[in-house]
């Protein structure tokens, strides 16, 4: 009996991971895992959560860093562990938590907003090319890749970008109230000590070392994945056609074909409106700077594509 109540006594660990992309697409698993955190706590838990994003989109970081407030609102400690690079919406993210743990010479930071669009205007000039787009709504479109650029659409555009800057330095000001948010809040990244001399984070060390501490302390610790059960289906090379009265099969399999691509284009057409809203504006390090610094012997082998992948 006494052996149950100290195992029932003993405090629980969750730990899981954000491996951020540019959309935050991982945010479909977390909020999952949340939910199971979140459900299965008892008072004393805690969350421990390794990230790694360089940032992205606005709304897909909005949308994450709201998922982990849910750990506050239902009173769990949560303690973030950096790895590599909390950047930008990534950082985000990270103020959320109670506890933020750095690797050396992780990346934080980049607290700013960036929006870009090439514009092919000139050159569809030159082609004899007219591009046509209606509109109502003065500003419904400012900034695109077909229409001539006016000095209102940059004002516009640029206005967009500060008030979102100002959302952004208020959502991390007031969940981390120890940063000197104006001096942070420059699109600037720091590694190791300097990112814990700005309070950027609290303290330098391994996911692995913070880890053990939990285990040293006496908490059970519990790795948390969501893996949904994957529908099988059975295997079908070509649909089946019928031949319908008249029409022959190579009719109806013509028919068939026209009604896969209308709406492949039709999902197409939905997914470019809906992306394009969503990736307009974007909290991520542009500059790349965890790809950018590296240490290498041979510095003519060093890989050119990190300093274009986000053209």
């Amino acid at each position: 009996n006494e052996d149950h109540a100290a195992v029932v006594g003993r405090k629980n660990l969750f730990v899981t991971t954000f491996p951020g992309d540019t959309t935050a697409s991982q945010v479909k698993e977390l909020r999952e895992e949340v939910t199971a955190i979140v459900r299965s706590a008892k008072p004393g838990d805690e969350v421990l959560l390794v990230l790694e994003s360089g940032g992205g989109t606005v709304t897909g970081y909005g949308l994450a860093a709201a998922q982990l407030k849910r750990f506050k609102d239902a009173n769990l400690k949560l303690t973030i562990c950096v790895e590599q690079v909390a950047a930008s919406g990534g950082y985000m993210m990270c103020c959320i938590a109670d506890h933020i743990v750095a690797s050396p010479f992780a990346v934080l930071g980049s607290i700013g907003v960036i929006s870009d669009q090439p514009n092919v205007y000139e050159r569809l000039k030159k082609e004899g090319i007219e591009f046509q787009t209606v509109t109502a709504g003065k500003y419904k479109r400012t900034i695109t890749p077909t229409k001539k650029v006016t000095q209102e659409d940059l004002d516009k555009s640029k206005e967009d970008v500060e008030d979102i800057l100002k959302l952004f330095k208020g959502f991390v000001g007031s969940n981390r109230p120890c940063l000197d948010i104006d001096n942070i809040a420059t699109g600037e990244t720091w590694f190791d000590q300097d990112a814990l001399d700005r309070n950027l984070c609290d303290e330098i060390k391994t996911t692995d070392e913070v880890l053990g501490q939990f285990v040293d302390n006496g908490y059970d610790v519990y790795s948390i994945k969501y893996d949904p059960v994957k529908e099988m289906k059975p295997p079908s090379l070509l649909p089946s056609f019928k031949a319908d009265g008249n029409n022959g099969i190579i009719r109806s399999m013509v028919r068939y074909v026209a009604k896969e691509v209308s709406s492949e284009l039709m999902d197409m057409n939905s997914q470019a409106s809906t992306d394009n809203v969503a990736s307009k504006f974007r909290m991520e390090d542009p500059s790349n700077t965890a790809g950018r610094m590296q240490m290498k012997l041979d510095s003519d082998s060093e890989d050119l594509s990190q300093f274009f992948k986000n053209f």
